[in-house]
């Protein structure tokens, strides 16, 4: 018969797995549009490196601050929010001839791996889907800042993050090689944990 020492740990060990496994689980974030830019930059010609942007970005992100290898990330990119600054450009680019924006009207990267790469930098690992093509892309990623927001209240991290793609990959090569495969990616963002009340209302 097991006596009630014996049983108390057996009672209380399925809720100290759980309490554990809430505390390692990585916290949901969510990314703040209003303080996230992704920029692109190409060569023309080789004359000048324009920069582009898009300014509709969402996603789904998992941070864990003590085991950053933890996370996880998805963002969806809309590709009709592109903004050269130059209209006829834009245009352009979301026609048949580049994006083709009415076909494929979003991007999605998706995180297969992170690693520490140093004190404060990570390499991630995903899948980039574009133009109705999936290839995998590496982003250096540099972790500026994680403590708690001074004008929200809750806790929140920084990142930068940079990579380079060929958009031949993606079935994208109009004037390549003249105007340049290689497009660099520069990515700021800030991410929060919301309060109770605005995860209520998400």
């Amino acid at each position: 018969m097991t006596k009630p020492r014996q049983l108390l740990p057996l009672l209380l060990a399925p809720l100290l797995f759980a309490f554990a496994s809430a505390i390692a689980a990585p916290a949901a974030y969510t990314i703040d549009p209003n303080h996230t830019h992704v920029d692109f930059s190409w060569s023309h010609f080789g004359f000048s490196h324009p920069v582009g942007r898009f300014d509709s970005i969402q996603g789904d992100f998992k941070f864990d601050p003590a085991d950053p290898t933890k996370s996880s990330v998805t963002v969806t990119i809309a590709i009709d929010s592109i903004d050269t600054g130059v209209k006829a450009l834009d245009d352009d680019l979301k026609s048949p001839a580049f994006f083709d924006a009415a076909k494929y009207p979003t991007a999605v990267f998706k995180s297969t791996q992170v690693r520490r790469a140093g004190e404060h930098a990570l390499k991630v690992t995903g899948d980039l889907t574009l133009h109705g093509v999936t290839k995998p892309v590496v982003l250096d990623v540099v972790v500026n800042k994680v403590g708690t927001h001074p004008m929200r209240g809750t806790q929140a991290a920084g990142f930068d993050a940079t990579t380079t793609i060929k958009r031949s990959d993606f079935g994208i090569a109009k004037y390549v090689p003249n105007v340049s495969d290689e497009i660099a990616i520069s990515i700021s963002t800030e991410t929060f944990v919301p309060k109770p009340t605005e995860a209520a209302g998400q």
